[in-house]
């Protein structure tokens, strides 16, 4: 059984990052987590963000703007990460800034030629960034986000749909096929939430050997 100093030794300059829907609880297990390895978190840009009251109230408007906007920040937490080689926990990796620009493409709320801009600055800004050690992706049905969104009440996010998390379910379960080519990827259960440690266990385990998605049981 890994104990908690035996995840600290083989995670301390671990670079992880945990992915998911909105609603799913990255927060929440990116706190518990960073808590249990003794790492820096970091956050998504969320209270400072100065454009997500405007996205939300008007998405076409405003979704080229906020993609770029969470790209220059999440390109900015990833390379302060990778300078301070000391490992982390960010809360939502700049590779998954792609699948909610593409979903906007597909929904007729961002230009072609806005996403088409937008992929070539991610390529540009990959040619400079290290990958994390893993991705922990939290699965979970887009109905229990959409409950869990509602439950949480930020005026903000009252304009989500069904519809929206139904084709970013379909974009992440496609997303972690493709990533885990290059960055392993672990994916675990997270309907009804899960315990902490468990999820420690399962990366510590995954972690030196995942070079392709593993499922994992908690």
């Amino acid at each position: 059984m890994t104990t908690a100093h035996d995840a600290r030794a083989t995670l301390e300059n671990a670079f992880i990052g945990i992915a998911g829907l909105i609603g799913v609880g990255k927060t929440t297990l990116a706190r518990g987590l960073a808590e249990h390895l003794g790492l820096y978190v970091h956050h998504e840009p969320v209270q400072d963000n100065v454009y997500l009251e405007d996205f939300y109230a008007d998405t076409a408007r405003h979704s080229f703007a906020m993609q770029v906007y969470l790209l220059n920040r999440r390109f900015q937490q990833h390379q302060e990460i990778i300078w301070r080689g000391q490992g982390a926990v960010q809360d939502r990796t700049i590779y998954e800034d792609g699948i909610f620009a593409r979903v906007l493409v597909d929904m007729g709320l961002m230009a072609p030629r806005d996403y088409e801009t937008y992929v070539g600055l991610f390529r540009n800004l990959s040619n400079f960034m290290c990958r994390p050690t893993a991705i922990v992706y939290l699965h979970c049905s887009p109905q229990t986000c959409f409950e869990r969104i509602q439950l949480r009440a930020r005026d903000f996010e009252r304009g989500i749909t069904m519809e929206y998390l139904e084709r970013l379910y379909a974009a992440y379960e496609a997303f972690v096929v493709e990533i885990s080519r290059t960055i392993p990827v672990i994916r675990v259960p997270w309907e009804r939430f899960g315990d902490t440690e468990a999820v420690v266990a399962a990366i510590t385990h995954e972690v030196q050997r995942a070079h392709y998605l593993r499922d994992v049981t908690l």
